[in-house]
């Protein structure tokens, strides 16, 4: 039966092909438009990326700082323990002030 269409161009044929043609036009549109999306997915994915490795440099820059903090509190920890055996009542109290001004001053700055 498609033979008998095609066989005479007077039938529809070209009705047939101007729908063809609007299914062309639409799928161009539909494709751009399937373009745009995937262009915009793969900046976004992009950026996510770049967003991650910016935490993750963070994260290990935080990581470093406490290792580092943790480090000095218990140098200073075992210093006011070798000084609390000294029997220097007077310059543990000292120390403490100090130690207290210290926070006090950088929760202060902070």
């Amino acid at each position: 039966m498609y033979r008998s269409h095609r066989a005479h161009p007077a039938n529809g044929s070209s009705r047939n092909f101007a729908g063809h043609e609007s299914l062309e036009d639409d799928n161009a549109l539909r494709e751009d438009e399937l373009k745009g999306k995937v262009t915009a997915l793969k900046s976004l994915s992009i950026d996510i990326g770049t967003e991650v490795r910016e935490h993750n440099r963070y994260l290990r820059d935080v990581d470093d700082t406490f290792d580092s903090t943790s480090g000095l509190l218990g140098k200073s920890i075992n210093n006011v323990l070798k000084l609390a055996r000294s029997g220097s009542r007077y310059h543990l109290l000292y120390l403490f002030l100090f130690c207290l001004f210290v926070f006090f001053v950088l929760w202060l700055r902070l």
